[in-house]
């Protein structure tokens, strides 16, 4: 059983459409996927449709991955199985999509201040009615030959201190979790391993994500080391959090494919043995 619950399509920034995105999950032997794009849940009934229409044989989680501030440090909380008409859920992603636009219209701004006009007005065209995030405007300079790579990009104009970098004004992590438990949800706290924080830190975040009422963290990715498997393992058997796994697709690469080298340590209960109408998972190291 292969499970993958952390992707994204071109409704936020993955470069596959919803439908693109489960056929490359079947092709990857993947037999349950959540999609979790930043903000919206606007491909799940794209990608659902999909499923129907080809019969493929994949069970399609709905999900979506929501942006939270936390002592000026972006974090992100994954919502599993959420029921996507839940007003309080539609409440909080419209409070975040303005936010985004916000962000990107001032992000746009300072880059024409260092001579790029048209970024804003190019990195919209690339969300293409998707959820505009940074990574459309670090294409779209990557595009128009300003900057080499996407790393380029976000090094010398995107990321915290660089040029153009605009903080984030996001919700936090608490009024996060509300509205994923009011959408009948489970909250994942996301790669707890990319937030570049000490041990101190990351122990004070995960106090913090329980207090918050928070179910799981991710504890397998594509990339990471062992030792920081076995270590965010560790941390769901400390505080007593269930485990997730996720490529945070986006888009493909050699190292970071659908379903690739997701597994979970022993001794950790799996966030999906909370799901009701779930395929039967056997518990252990290889899914």
């Amino acid at each position: 059983m292969r499970i993958d619950l952390h992707s994204h399509s071109t409704c936020s920034d993955g470069h596959l459409s919803p439908a693109e995105l489960v056929a490359r999950a079947v092709e990857k032997g993947v037999n349950v996927l959540a999609l979790t794009d930043h903000d919206t849940v606007d491909g799940i009934a794209l990608a659902q449709a999909a499923i129907d229409a080809d019969a493929l044989p994949l069970h399609l989680l709905s999900g979506v991955e929501i942006s939270c501030t936390w002592d000026a440090i972006e974090v992100h909380v994954v919502g599993l199985q959420v029921d996507t008409q839940s007003p309080a859920l539609l409440a909080l992603l419209e409070s975040q999509s303005q936010a985004r636009t916000a962000r990107g219209v001032e992000i746009g701004h300072r880059l024409e201040k260092n001579k790029l006009p048209g970024c804003y007005e190019g990195a919209v065209a690339l969300a293409n009615g998707g959820m505009l995030t940074r990574s459309h405007f670090a294409h779209y300079l990557v595009e128009q030959k300003h900057c080499k790579t996407m790393q380029n990009a976000f090094d010398r104009y995107l990321s915290r201190g660089a040029r153009a970098y605009v903080p984030h004004h996001w919700a936090s992590i608490e009024e996060v979790v509300t509205a994923i438990h009011a959408a009948g949800g489970v909250a994942v706290l996301a790669h707890p391993g990319r937030y570049k924080l000490s041990t101190k830190w990351l122990k004070r975040l995960l106090v913090l994500f329980k207090e918050a009422g928070g179910d799981a963290i991710e504890v397998s990715l594509c990339q990471q080391s062992p030792h920081e498997r076995s270590t965010l393992g560790q941390y769901c058997r400390d505080y007593g959090f269930m485990a997730s796994v996720g490529s945070d697709f986006h888009t493909p690469l050699p190292w970071v494919e659908l379903g690739k080298n997701l597994w979970l340590p022993k001794d950790v209960t799996p966030v999906w043995h909370v799901f009701s109408a779930f395929p039967d998972v056997p518990q252990g190291e290889e899914l």
